[in-house]
């Protein structure tokens, strides 16, 4: 065969074939279907039979299926403790609430301590000064052991804080009261409210978590009266190391309520992400 022959019938191509398959499906009669008669009710005319679905029509099963998929779906929401807008938020957000209140009061603090130490004058207002701790035995320790206070479970550690803060807060309105200047005394009185706040918050957590507040034994409630005894200097020592031990007892209850926090804390945002991704 000549080359002039072979151009004359070209080879059907591969792109040609697929033209040709295509045009032939187009041209094609579709096949008949087998379609029961329908009783009509006396008195209606027949009804024509529609056009038949497309392949993208849904038929009637297919949204029967997807919409009891969907019903168990709602039906197991409320389940979920991050789609259960309506119900309890849990102790959560008290939580939250109180762990800010004490880094608030822990700003809150530096000011006021820096005008009452500038009050008492010096050497209280020296940057280094560190006295011992001497006639403020009454006080609460916050200073624990690392170890003894990873230990302690979440009735205890909050009940510690509710009971350091009651006694702390007594004191403090102790010190308003002797407070010479009228700026001192707002200054400790809108100290004192912010504190109340916190006993408060605190209170809030432990009710949320169902736990009691301590009730004080008889004849422990903290009372603050000035000692005639006390000479001026050890009176101004005693006020040092209220402020001192407040500041302490703050920073503590910041990394109690953090902890508590991290600790209640659930996989809602996966939860959350997750259910999404499935276009719920």
């Amino acid at each position: 065969m000549s080359h002039t022959e072979k151009k004359k019938n070209p080879k059907p191509s591969e792109k040609n074939l697929r033209v040709g398959l295509a045009d032939g499906i187009i041209k094609a009669s579709p096949e008949p279907r087998l379609a029961l008669p329908l009783r009509q009710p006396p008195g209606e005319e027949p009804r024509p039979a529609g056009p038949a679905p497309s392949p993208m029509d849904l038929r009637a099963g297919d949204s029967w299926g997807m919409l009891a998929c969907l019903c168990t779906v709602l039906w197991h929401l409320p389940a979920v403790p991050a789609l259960n807008r309506t119900g309890d938020p849990g102790p959560g957000p008290s939580i939250q609430k109180t762990y800010d209140l004490t880094r608030y009061l822990e700003h809150q603090l530096r000011s006021l301590a820096g005008t009452y130490l500038n009050y008492l004058g010096p050497p209280f207002n020296e940057p280094d000064f560190n006295p011992p701790r001497l006639g403020a035995e009454t006080l609460p320790r916050a200073t624990v052991n690392l170890d003894v206070w990873r230990s302690l479970n979440d009735k205890l550690r909050l009940t510690q804080n509710y009971e350091a803060y009651s006694h702390l807060l007594c004191y403090l309105r102790g010190l308003n009261r002797q407070a010479a200047t009228a700026e001192l005394r707002r200054s400790l009185a809108h100290f004192c409210t912010s504190l109340q706040g916190l006993l408060g918050s605190i209170a809030g957590v432990m009710a949320a978590l169902g736990y009691p507040l301590p009730q004080p034994l008889p004849g422990t409630e903290p009372t603050w009266a000035p000692g005639p005894a006390h000479s001026d200097f050890l009176q101004k020592m005693d006020d040092f190391w209220l402020l001192k031990e407040l500041q302490t007892w703050l920073w503590r209850s910041a990394k109690d309520f953090n902890r508590l926090k991290k600790k209640m804390q659930t996989p809602a945002a996966a939860v959350t992400l997750h259910l999404e991704a499935h276009g719920f």
